[in-house]
């Protein structure tokens, strides 16, 4: 359902999702996108109150993506044109070999070198987001395994999925998914991401309970939430 409120000469549009919790959150994604998740019981007055509370940090959150020209990325399949892996861009080199029965994909000498087929984009496409997802699963497990040691709770299950509007999340059985593009960030913020979630699985929410864990596991996290912020647009195929 989608309400607004006024904000000086501005009106700010946002919808509103109840979930079983007990907080509520306030999220705004690219472009101008505006998400309130409140509890099941949340009153409408109580919900317009809290927007209207954060409404200055919502328009400066639009302005940012405004000023970072925010546009979904369109990337041909084509020699030349770069895609990111651990935070750096690799030029795509396509090479026709009509003896593989699908493309294969090696990163070699900062390349990406793809045999195929044939030069059907989509196929292409979608065999480079399956490396991605190999990749992504191979490297938050072992960062998984490498923090680890910081937490007394160990995850359920680590899966790959594919995630619009989320890095990750962690389900209440402690499962925690992330977004097959995650391997494209560099890796002190894949790091983050990875702590991000491990430190759900005590809190669900982002209480201060839950910042404070992890600022102890990583001092530094808002250096590396802030390249997310900045450049997470980038990561897509």
């Amino acid at each position: 359902m989608i309400r607004s409120i006024e904000y000086g000469t501005k009106t700010i549009e946002f919808s509103v999702e109840f979930k079983k919790r007990r907080t509520m959150e306030i999220s705004v994604e690219p472009p101008n996108n505006v998400c309130v998740v409140a509890p099941l019981d949340t009153s409408e007055e109580i919900i317009i109150q809290k927007v209207k509370k954060k409404a200055s940090w919502i328009v400066q959150k639009m302005f940012l993506f405004r000023e970072m020209e925010y546009l979904k990325i369109n990337r041909e399949i084509v020699n030349g044109e770069s895609f990111m892996y651990l935070g750096r861009n690799y030029s795509l080199q396509i090479n026709i070999e009509e003896t593989v029965k699908k493309p294969l994909i090696k990163l070699f000498q900062g390349k990406f070198y793809i045999e195929t087929p044939s030069r059907d984009q989509e196929q292409i496409k979608q065999a480079l987001e399956n490396w991605y997802r190999q990749k992504t699963l191979e490297k938050v497990t072992k960062k998984i395994n490498y923090y680890q040691h910081y937490f007394k709770r160990t995850p359920n299950g680590i899966k790959v999925k594919e995630q619009q509007k989320r890095w990750a999340s962690c389900t209440s059985n402690n499962d925690l998914l992330f977004n097959w593009r995650c391997s494209m960030a560099p890796s002190y913020v894949l790091d983050y991401i990875v702590v991000h979630e491990m430190c759900h699985m005590y809190h669900m929410n982002h209480s201060q309970a839950f910042w404070d864990m992890l600022v102890s596991v990583m001092p530094d996290y808002e250096s590396r939430k802030e390249w997310l912020k900045k450049y997470g647009v980038r990561m897509d195929l």
